[in-house]
């Protein structure tokens, strides 16, 4: 899928956001929602998208919405941070296929990173068991903001 196309409200963060798909949430507030990756690339891998936005990816979110998101980014990083103690945090997003992206809603990763744990295949690792993913999400947001 290229960079410019129409937004699929059949994906799978749509879905999550209509309570189609089960998720591991850690927060959620009026306009952001931070849920653990079901594909993690490590341990405590998170993602934080828009709850309204349409937007596919950062060239075509409005500046109000991407505020919103970066600031839960900020937010649950903060939390990862205190609740894992990870060496190292990758904040990342792709945007169209060719860089990476699977998922056509905007989103944010939070990675967090050990020097002695290898990085997973972005996309590529098994999915996680779910009862390990809301373990984590509830640990994670059991640090949000102390």
């Amino acid at each position: 899928m290229s960079l410019d196309g129409v937004y699929d409200d059949g994906n799978i963060f749509a879905r999550i956001l209509r309570g189609e798909i089960p998720a591991a949430r850690i927060v959620e507030d009026d306009q952001t929602l931070a849920f653990m990756d079901a594909f993690p690339q490590s341990r405590g891998h998170c993602l934080v998208i828009h709850r309204v936005s349409t937007a596919r990816n950062l060239l075509e979110v409005r500046p109000e919405a991407l505020a919103a998101v970066m600031s839960s980014v900020q937010r649950v990083t903060l939390a990862v941070r205190r609740a894992l103690a990870p060496e190292g945090i990758i904040i990342s997003q792709f945007n169209g296929a060719a860089a990476g992206q699977t998922v056509f809603h905007l989103h944010v990763h939070i990675i967090p990173r050990w020097s002695d744990r290898p990085l997973g295949r972005h996309g590529g690792g098994g999915m996680a068991d779910f009862a390990e993913l809301k373990d984590l999400a509830t640990r994670i947001a059991s640090r949000l903001d102390s």
